[in-house]
């Protein structure tokens, strides 16, 4: 109890106050004083802020310096220069393997060169690479909404983009475009740097450099533009695929006015003059640049042959320009109210290289004529009828039309019909699948195989059955080709380049069309009987051309997915392939139908210059 009741020696802790908080101790502020004071906070730290920008700036040109290219480069690398000629000497296409066709500034219309300033930068010649009052609206803008991107960029900012620094869209990726602009205009003379731009710019429809603009927009050289053809291309710069004519021909029309009232307002074209070229049309475009399927076979043909392109090198095809259109709106005609539906032909001439190579679609990623692999039906029969010609049986040989059974398989006709005993002639005439089955096996399917790889055929062929019905697979170009061969006698090349000469017009490579005999001149005289067969009697009957030497044979896939016809209009090969890129089916397609008819219309361009869809028969 004692020790109970003694008091403790620690002194007692002191009654805690109530904590006060900072809003007791001192009174907020009114509301309205807050911005007052964030601004003067503002305007304390902007000084340090474009201090230490500056300083950054500073920094950063000093670390970008060493991965910048040599300027003297810049303005003197040619690149490796390629110009691909047609068969009457026209140039279809010239490139750069190393960058666009390059010009000097003095080979630009000087429409160009003031509609370009015009619009993308008035000031380009009195600022030092950078547009103080741009960058600062860039600045706002980066600081408000976040976005790296918008305004502010001088012409030479722009080719430091596209040139030196990339397109990321960051901050760093800007701070380094404007060290790489001031690089530029301490390197380079304000000329050099507007040539370097000119021939770097896109313009849309890959086309990269005033030339290559000039050339596919108005097959023209950039030097002959006329000031509405300036505007048109420098309008494109905001936004090449938007603006263009092949995609919107409206917002061309009113964004080449638009240019032309900059450039009035520039002092680099008259007010009467604008107002006089703002009412008339836009310049028609000649053509949109040559198909670029061709254009790409030629490339490929190119690093096969001869590797990386070295120097200036030109480059000659017997491609026809005019040919090659026609055939492009043909299949576009014919294939139009069939939705889905894609047609591609080709057409050689007898030494053996490419005239036309087309799609229904040239703007298709897919090169339906030389990259894509469908089974050709009853078209791979010259192949099997070929081999027994070699071995001596005769058009006239007859031969039995009755019901086979190979390997546990029956093939059929397609009209479900057997007509007994036939001439050679006039089973190839009617495609009889039973005789060409029993004619493959009597000649053995390795003879087959052999002749068509002596003919051109690449593709894998298995030795099966049903070979002689085309179940492999081939592409228009190949199949093309391989039976072109035989009608010729000898193997064609099927190949686009003839000659390719450096720039001192030494020949680097030539080309041999037509190459070994494939066949016995008395196996090509009788197989181009058989199908002459076809067009007169036969299942080709619709590709006849009046008054020209026709044969064909048509073929059609399991489905129907793939029509075809193969054959010879007078001295030329025609080719043509009709069906859908994803392979599905296509109701009503024959060989003989529509192939035969587009086969037709071809061959009438071929011998007369005519070549308007055919109406189908009653």
């Amino acid at each position: 109890m004692a020790a109970r009741a003694r008091k403790s020696s620690r002194p007692r802790a002191r009654p805690r106050r109530p904590h006060k908080s900072k809003r007791e101790i001192r009174p907020r502020r009114p509301p309205a004083s807050r911005p007052r004071r964030r601004w003067r906070r503002w305007l304390l730290a902007l000084p340090a802020a474009l201090t230490g920008l500056v300083a950054a700036g500073f920094l950063l040109l000093v670390a970008t310096l060493p991965t910048l290219p040599d300027p003297a480069e810049l303005v003197a690398g040619e690149g490796a220069r390629t110009t691909v000629l047609a068969a009457d000497g026209m140039v279809l296409a010239e490139w750069q393997d190393r960058g666009p066709v390059r010009l000097r500034l003095g080979e630009i219309s000087p429409h160009l060169v003031r509609a370009v300033l015009a619009v993308e930068d008035r000031d380009f010649f009195a600022h030092p690479g950078v547009d103080p009052r741009g960058l600062l609206r860039a600045l706002w803008a980066t600081l408000t909404t976040g976005d790296y991107g918008p305004g502010g960029s001088t012409l030479t900012q722009q080719l430091a983009k596209n040139l030196l620094v990339g397109r990321e869209r960051t901050l760093l990726r800007k701070l380094r475009e404007l060290a790489a602009a001031l690089y530029l205009e301490l390197t380079l003379s304000k000329e050099e740097i507007l040539e370097l731009y000119l021939n770097h710019v896109y313009f849309g429809a890959g086309a990269w450099g005033a030339e290559a603009a000039a050339r596919t927009y108005f097959a023209k050289s950039a030097a002959e533009l006329d000031a509405l053809e300036a505007a048109m291309l420098a309008g494109l710069l905001k936004a090449p695929s938007r603006l263009s004519a092949f995609v919107d021909p409206a917002a061309a029309r009113a964004r080449t006015r638009t240019v032309l009232r900059l450039m009035v307002e520039a002092g680099a074209l008259d007010a009467a003059t604008a107002r006089t070229l703002a009412e008339r049309p836009l310049p028609v475009v000649a053509r949109r640049g040559f198909a670029r399927h061709p254009l790409a076979r030629v490339r490929r043909e190119l690093a096969a042959a001869l590797g990386p392109a070295v120097g200036e090198r030109v480059v000659r095809t017997r491609l026809d320009p005019a040919l090659q259109r026609r055939v492009e709106r043909l299949l576009a005609t014919h294939v139009a109210a069939r939705a889905g539906v894609e047609a591609a032909a080709v057409v050689l001439d007898s030494a053996g290289f490419v005239r036309a190579l087309a799609s229904s679609d040239r703007a298709a990623v897919r090169d339906r004529a030389d990259g894509l692999r469908r089974q050709p039906g009853s078209a791979f029969k010259p192949f099997v009828y070929a081999a027994a010609l070699e071995m001596g049986l005769a058009p006239d040989a007859r031969l039995m039309d009755r019901p086979v059974r190979i390997e546990g398989w029956s093939p059929r006709n397609w009209d479900g019909r057997y007509r007994g005993e036939v001439s050679l002639e006039e089973a190839f005439a009617l495609s009889l699948n039973t005789v060409a089955v029993a004619l493959q096996e009597r000649v053995g399917r390795d003879r087959v195989i052999g002749l068509a790889r002596r003919a051109g055929i690449t593709a894998p062929l298995r030795p099966l059955p049903s070979l002689a019905l085309g179940t492999e697979p081939v592409t228009l170009l190949e199949l093309t080709r391989a039976v072109g061969s035989l009608v010729v006698g000898r193997r064609l090349s099927g190949r686009l380049v003839v000659r390719v000469q450096d720039g001192a017009g030494r020949v680097q490579w030539e080309v041999e069309g037509a190459g070994a005999p494939v066949v016995r001149d008395s196996t090509r005289r009788a197989l181009r009987r058989l199908m002459r067969a076809a067009v007169r009697y036969g299942t080709a009957r619709q590709a006849a051309v009046a008054g020209a030497d026709v044969g064909a044979k048509t073929g059609t896939s399991q489905g129907p997915r793939d029509g075809w016809i193969v054959g010879f209009v007078d001295g030329m090969v025609v080719g043509v392939w009709v069906g859908r890129d994803d392979g599905r089916p296509v109701p009503g397609l024959a060989g003989g139908g529509l192939p035969a008819r587009i086969f037709a219309a071809i061959g009438r361009v071929l011998t007369d210059g005519t070549g308007g869809p055919q109406p189908d028969p009653p």
